[in-house]
Parts: C-alpha cells; sequence; structure tokens
C-alpha cells in the first residue's frame, strides 16, 4: 500500500537517490547533473508559501515517488509549474496517480488557476502520464539546450484547475 503525505526534509535523501537513478537513466528529465539531499530540501525552503511537494511511500517508509509545484518565473502568478518523478521499476502502478490527486488539491488550496507541466518531447512515459490526467498541449519548444550540452524538444501541458 503506498501513502502520500507532505514532504519533509528529512525525506529529500531518498528523493535524491530515486532522482538520480533517474538522472543517470536518463531520457526522462531535463535534469542532468546529480543531485543532493541538501539541494532538494534547498528547494522544497525556497517558496514554502507558494509551493507544495509530497512524497509517495510505502508501509515501510521507502519513497517510490515524489512531485512538487512550485511559482515559475516564465509562468503568470496564477500559475506553477509540476515535477513528478516515480523510482524506476515502479511506474504504471498507480503512485503519480495518489501524487497528482495530492498536488491537484494543495495547488488550489494555494491559490493557483492552473498547472504547467513541461516534458521533454522524447519522454513518451512523461506525455502520457500528464495527458492520462487531463493536462492539455499549450506550448511547444524546439531545440532546447540541457546543462549536458544535448539539445531536445519539450511540450507544455496545462491543467485547469477550475
Amino acid at each position: 500500500m503506498i501513502e502520500v503525505r507532505k514532504a519533509a526534509a528529512f525525506d529529500s535523501g531518498a528523493m535524491a537517490a530515486l532522482l538520480n537513478e533517474i538522472i543517470i537513466a536518463g531520457g526522462t528529465t531535463a535534469l542532468t547533473e546529480p543531485v543532493t539531499g541538501r539541494d532538494l530540501a534547498e528547494w522544497m525552503g525556497a517558496a514554502p508559501d507558494a509551493s507544495a511537494w509530497h512524497v509517495a511511500v510505502t508501509q515501510a517508509g521507502d519513497v517510490t515517488g515524489f512531485q512538487w509545484i512550485s511559482p515559475h518565473e516564465n509562468l503568470p502568478p496564477e500559475a506553477c509549474d509540476v515535477a513528478t518523478f516515480v523510482k524506476t521499476g515502479k511506474t504504471g502502478l498507480g503512485v503519480g496517480s495518489l501524487l497528482f490527486e495530492a498536488t491537484r488539491a494543495a495547488a488550489a488550496r494555494l491559490g493557483y488557476r492552473w498547472i504547467n507541466a513541461t516534458i521533454r518531447a522524447d519522454n513518451s512515459g512523461g506525455l502520457v502520464y500528464y495527458q492520462s490526467r487531463g493536462f492539455r498541449d499549450w506550448h511547444f519548444e524546439e531545440n532546447v539546450p540541457l546543462a549536458s550540452g544535448q539539445r531536445v524538444s519539450k511540450i507544455s501541458k496545462r491543467f485547469d484547475l477550475k
């Protein structure tokens, strides 16, 4: 059984380990450099009144996924950006659905009107995930450079909260 709860600083090490597996595997996230638990703890504390972080944990306390929303400099104030990460080998088991239920409610409580998800165009799993939640395409960017120098296309999808 999976439980979703607010993420806390003590989760940041497990979250970083999960994210680093995804970064090392490549092909699904725009992040190309490993992160530390300290990095994630700092990100969690960056906009405490305008962001929400959730973790999905097993009964044994293992983090199987996490999702956050936060403001983004390229979005209007009524919108937030979302990022979702599920442990390698654990996708398709409902973790993302549980996380999004909590995130959607948090976005509404924080006063956002819509949620943006920007996904690499070559990340078919990510595109399907957001599409299945009701996100719709609203912006497309080609030839976007990643920190590694690789260039990718990105699709931005929008989920209206009303």
